[in-house]
């Protein structure tokens, strides 16, 4: 399906505006999309057992208080955003951080992990200096059930105390994937968590590291954080240091840009993280194995621009995922970014079928 550009929304202020900013901007589409959300958590597909709205949202309500201890100041964002959109806390918790949420939630129920979960979502990739002239890149296919590509957009946030970012993500959504200012570039995997608990959601965890001046000052937050459920992070800056953390609530293994670029997509490789791992439907692991082998194939190569990774997002052999049954999964956009030049490339839509826009910093 053919989308427009990349809509851009523009924060600044302090944490409470900008929250209240977002989510008045978009509160019929965060509300709608929030309903949503609440409802999926609460299925067995997804949650392993039923659960009523008042039971998800209990399980949403303990969680934020590991929010408001993460960061004081996403934490207000957040309910701003809530206030602004006419949702409650619980609800921000659940639209903003849906799939680590459902960690949470199958950990609380307990009983046997639902087979048939379609948590099969992203292909991403760091790139070293030494194999793009000099300048490396982060980029990511961001895939998700082909219901949430409406939703996507862009916030270019000019925080009061910290750096200016622009960050891909989805409307009620503290932001996904990104930059800063500083040449901090932050991307993401899902990974099925068997250890999910009552932790900060990925969303405010991404915003953080996007809050830190080096890839290892933001592993370093990264590593400490009270994960709720599981990503792999991938990290990267303006020096072409870089690391790829599959990071659970129990497990946080890592790996550290070498000579040769480093892909990711939706199963652990790492022992460690491998222990904690919810299983996969068979299918989707053949499609996450098969991802992977054709990203570090494309990456297998000196002399990688930007339109090469812009292609790679749009490979039809196996990462860019168009909607078919019964996941109905797509690659809902991407996102490519280079650190040391500070340039970030964004396509609303899956790849194949839409236009990568160039997004600078300023308005």
């Amino acid at each position: 399906m053919k989308r427009p550009p990349m809509r851009i929304l523009d924060l600044s202020g302090s944490p409470g505006s900008m929250g209240h900013i977002h989510g008045e901007a978009h509160a019929d589409e965060i509300r709608s999309y929030a309903e949503e959300r609440v409802r999926l958590a609460g299925t067995s597909f997804w949650a392993g057992g039923e659960l009523d709205r008042g039971a998800v949202l209990e399980i949403a309500r303990e969680c934020l208080p590991a929010h408001e201890v993460h960061s004081p100041d996403l934490y207000e964002e957040m309910c701003a955003l809530a206030d602004g959109a006419g949702i409650t806390r619980e609800e921000a918790v659940v639209v903003g951080g849906f799939t680590d949420f459902v960690d949470t939630v199958r950990s609380e129920v307990g009983g046997t992990h639902p087979d048939q979960v379609i948590e099969d979502d992203c292909t991403a990739a760091i790139v070293p200096d030494s194999l793009a002239d000099g300048s490396g890149f982060l980029a990511q296919t961001w895939d998700m059930h082909d219901s949430a590509t409406e939703h996507v957009v862009l916030l270019r946030v000019r925080p009061t105390d910290g750096p200016a970012a622009l960050v891909f993500t989805t409307t009620g959504c503290l932001g996904q994937i990104g930059m800063n200012e500083a040449g901090v570039c932050v991307g993401i995997n899902n990974l099925v968590a068997a250890d999910g608990c009552h932790g900060v959601m990925w969303p405010s965890v991404v915003r953080d590291l996007l809050l830190r001046s080096s890839a290892d000052e933001a592993l370093e937050a990264l590593l400490e954080a009270d994960l709720a459920g599981g990503h792999s992070f991938l990290i990267m800056d303006t020096d072409g240091v870089g690391h790829v953390v599959e990071a659970m609530p129990t497990a946080r293994p890592f790996e550290s840009l070498g000579d040769h670029a480093l892909a990711h997509t939706n199963h652990t490789v790492h022992p460690d993280a491998s222990a904690v791992e919810g299983p996969k439907p068979q299918g989707l692991m053949a499609n996450s194995i098969r991802r992977l082998a054709r990203a570090t194939e494309l990456l297998d190569r000196n002399g990688i621009t930007s339109d090469d990774l812009m292609a790679l997002t749009r490979d039809p052999e196996a990462i860019c995922q168009v909607s078919t049954d019964p996941f109905h999964i797509e690659s809902s956009g991407g996102a490519v970014m280079r650190p040391r030049t500070l340039d970030f490339w964004a396509v609303w839509g899956i790849p194949s079928q839409n236009e990568y826009v160039h997004v600078p910093f300023g308005g």
